[in-house]
């Protein structure tokens, strides 16, 4: 039996798009040469692993659960290649790095600048999306690091804390609270609060820096990004809870926000690095992270 990674890749394209030559496009090859691929590797193992037809290919149920297989055996495939090419020279060639909203805008444009200047032969591919997506792409391989917020359940990767970042209550100017040198929850506990919509973990990292619980968001109006909720703010429609980062870069001017302390002892989030543990890419990735907690 010879199997090899081109026949197992044209598997799991052919797994994805259920068309021989999409599939082929995906694999930068001829719908010829994927589909002798294929029967190839059916040859080879001696089973049928597509149902063709002239309108459409379907997987076999077998077909399925190897393509399911193939696609961890690529993955490790390209760590092993990627381990090899950092302990050649670490942060070199194409890394993907995948960041969550309410960091990428804020933190990426003092740090790119600088990574680039120090490593001009690192090519960093970003995916700005929401934690849990973030993740499914790590775990699947399509991404190599995450930049992200903590604490969240992340015991199955590798995780590297950066720095911490601290929330600061914005409410508009001339609001009751804006005067104070510092506030608890119980100060706020009346107003409504205004977060992010489901999905964004900066929602309930806010709730958690204030004692708080997501019945109580619900008072408020939720916004998609943390420049609508400011602006929602500085509307006057409620108030909020910010994280150090957006005020250092400036958002709270933007939306002319009048910002106040948490009290003492109020939780803060982490920013951190996340990778698979099998990538072997510790040493690459603690040095990116070098460069994110420098700024």
């Amino acid at each position: 039996m010879s199997l090899s990674l081109r026949q197992l890749s044209y598997l799991t394209a052919l797994e994805r798009t259920l068309h021989f030559g999409k599939a082929a496009e995906a694999c930068g090859v001829t719908q010829s040469t994927l589909s002798a691929g294929i029967r190839e590797l059916e040859q080879s193992l001696g089973v049928q692993l597509a149902e063709r037809t002239k309108r459409k290919v379907i997987l076999t149920s077998l077909g399925q659960e190897i393509a399911i297989r193939a696609q961890g055996l690529l993955r490790d495939a390209d760590d092993i290649r990627a381990l090899a090419a950092t302990r050649r020279q670490p942060l070199t060639g194409t890394v993907h790095l995948g960041v969550i909203p309410t960091i990428a805008p804020y933190l990426l444009p003092r740090c790119l600048p600088v990574l680039r200047q120090s490593q001009p032969e690192l090519d960093l591919i970003l995916l700005e999306d929401q934690t849990l997506r973030l993740l499914d792409a790590l775990r699947a391989g399509k991404i190599d690091v995450v930049l992200m917020a903590l604490p969240w359940p992340t015991e199955e990767f590798t995780t590297l804390t950066l720095f911490s970042d601290a929330f600061q209550l914005a409410c508009p100017k001339g609001h009751p609270l804006g005067s104070k040198k510092s506030v608890t929850p119980d100060d706020f506990e009346e107003n409504p609060l205004l977060l992010l919509a489901d999905g964004h973990c900066l929602r309930e990292h806010a709730l958690d820096a204030c004692a708080l619980d997501a019945r109580n968001a619900q008072r408020g109006v939720e916004g998609a990004s943390l420049l609508t909720v400011a602006q929602m703010v500085a509307g006057g429609l409620g108030i909020t809870l910010l994280p150090q980062i957006a005020i250092d870069a400036g958002l709270a001017r933007l939306s002319d926000l009048a910002l106040v302390p948490l009290a003492k002892g109020a939780s803060a989030r982490d920013i951190g690095l996340v990778w698979r543990k099998t990538s072997g890419r510790d040493t690459e990735f603690e040095k990116l992270g070098t460069f994110f907690k420098a700024q």
